[in-house]
Parts: structure tokens; sequence; C-alpha cells
């Protein structure tokens, strides 16, 4: 399962992103799909089995213009983006 983690802010995704590869997640920072209608354009992309440890490294870094985790799916040839958990 893939997650996205959505903030307003730009320069805050590409922070989160490259602190999650430095603490060996791997996450990528990709443009949001536009079926989510929500953030900065920019989000970072990564496996669904890091979500706690992805939840934990936002708590460090005090991103203010998080706006949530979202589950990302292709269903029938669709994107597909709702909010997780």
């Amino acid at each position: 399962m893939i997650l996205l983690a959505v903030f307003r802010s730009r320069a805050q995704s590409l922070d989160y992103g490259q602190r999650l590869n430095n603490y060996g997640v791997a996450a990528t920072t990709i443009p949001t799909p536009k079926e989510a209608k929500i953030g900065c354009g920019l989000c970072v992309r990564f496996d669904a089995r890091y979500y706690a440890k992805a939840q934990a490294i936002l708590k460090m870094g005090g991103y203010s213009t998080f706006k949530g985790f979202y589950q990302l799916d292709f269903v029938n040839g669709k994107t597909t983006v709702f909010p997780y958990r």
C-alpha cells in the first residue's frame, strides 16, 4: 500500500522526504495527485509499512504545514486518494 504525506509547503515537503530517506525510509517527493485536491503541489510518497516510523519523524520535525497522511490507490485505471486512518 502506498501512502502520501501532504503538506501546504513545498519546502516542508522536500525536507520531510529527505528526512525520511535519512532515517532509512525509501521515500520520493512527487507532485500531489490532482484527485487529492489538497496541498501545495508536492507530497511525499512511501510504503505503508513505514507508517509508524514516518509518524515519529513527522513529530520530530515540527512541520507546521502538514495536512495529513493519505492512501493512494489505483482502481480500474483511476487514481483514488483518501485520508489514511
